[in-house]
């Protein structure tokens, strides 16, 4: 056991579990299978997940998780300081026996402390450890793993059962109806090829590919396959969605900054092939089990690769990589040295496979 228990903590009495969940899109969908893992270990608890407004709908739509709380950011120093006494506030009342910290920072330490949970588990980072019940050690072996499995890790440090198993998340009927919709009356037909892109990627420039490029493989597909396009990201990414939609030949459809989080998670579900940067919209489509292009520029898909059977990784070894950075002062040689040619046979042989998959289900 990796902790460093200050309490024993007996399983059969914890009916009530906090989690707090990661802050990002693309974290919260690794830290999945350890929610599943929760759900499994404390069958007849009930579980609620404290989130951050921007990640709530993965969690509303997930069968595991019985409520969801919302943490906002609050306005400011003294709005954040409100914000959190009032989850603090909120949590000693719903009387959590367990707090589950996927999240690193302090102060989601500080807010279960502040809330009364007597049991708190996680990674001791960022001087929290002394808030913690059970802190988790991080070394340099679980960082060298794959994101799952750091979320895995902290119940496998409690002795808890934790298998490896790939991300799954859900769609909501909702939103499917809204996008099903949405298609129509774009002029996309049902049954008509659907070729998502993601061009955008928060972190930084060093993880987009020229979106030119984009703009190169969305129109091969367009007149090889008669296929469809559908652009999406984030508000702060629609210049980068614009500039793909003047560089396209033929017409997307670019719903950039257009959906909420649980309308682009249907919308990706109905695309037959994803393409994409290493973002959180790149978890989000393998874990629906969409097939995925993931192309990697200055991060380790070792460590936050998509997980999947119907993935692939596209990437371009240097000396520096992964150099982790969001820029590049050299020229970004990592993501201009995969050529559109290169992603176009990795989505003729996604497609292909895709197609053989279905001929054979029919027999």
């Amino acid at each position: 056991m990796n902790t460093s228990p200050q309490v024993s903590l007996d399983k059969s009495r914890i009916k009530r579990i906090l989690i707090r969940a990661p802050n990002w899109v693309g974290d919260v969908v690794m830290s999945m299978p350890a929610v599943e893992m929760v759900r499994e270990n404390f069958r007849s608890s009930s579980i609620a997940v404290l989130a951050r407004p921007w990640v709530i709908p993965l969690y509303e739509a997930h069968p595991v998780v019985d409520q969801v709380l919302p943490f906002d950011k609050g306005n400011g120093y003294w709005g954040h300081f409100l914000e959190i006494r009032r989850a603090a506030s909120l949590i000693r009342s719903l009387k959590f026996d367990l707090a589950i910290l996927f999240q690193n920072a302090f102060e989601a330490a500080f807010l279960a402390r502040l809330g009364g949970v007597k049991y708190r588990i996680g990674y001791k980072t960022d001087g929290r450890g002394f808030l913690l019940s059970h802190g988790v050690d991080r070394d340099g072996a679980i960082l060298r793993q794959h994101q799952v499995e750091y979320y895995l890790h902290i119940l496998r440090s409690m002795g808890w059962e934790a298998p490896s198993k790939d991300p799954l998340i859900y769609v909501d009927d909702t939103d499917l109806n809204k996008i099903a919709s949405l298609l129509l009356s774009s002029g996309i037909r049902e049954g008509e090829f659907l070729l998502g892109l993601g061009p955008g990627a928060t972190y930084g420039p060093a993880k987009r590919w020229p979106v030119e490029r984009f703009a190169r493989i969305a129109d091969w597909a367009s007149q090889r396959w008669g296929a469809r396009v559908v652009i999406v990201g984030s508000k702060g990414e629609q210049k980068i969605c614009e500039l793909l939609c003047h560089y396209m030949k033929q017409r997307p459809l670019n719903l950039c900054g257009e959906t909420s989080l649980g309308e682009v998670i249907a919308l990706i579900k109905k695309c037959d092939l994803f393409v994409c940067n290493d973002s959180g919209l790149m978890h989000v489509a393998a874990s629906l089990d969409v097939p995925t292009i993931a192309i990697f520029g200055s991060t380790d898909p070792r460590i936050t690769g998509p997980r999947g059977k119907k993935t692939r990784v596209i990437r371009h070894e240097m000396p520096c990589s992964p150099c982790l950075k969001p820029d590049c002062s050299i020229g970004y040689p990592c993501l201009l040295a995969i050529e559109p040619e290169h992603v176009w046979t990795e989505m003729q042989s996604l497609v292909k496979r895709k197609s053989s998959e279905k001929a054979s289900s029919i027999y």
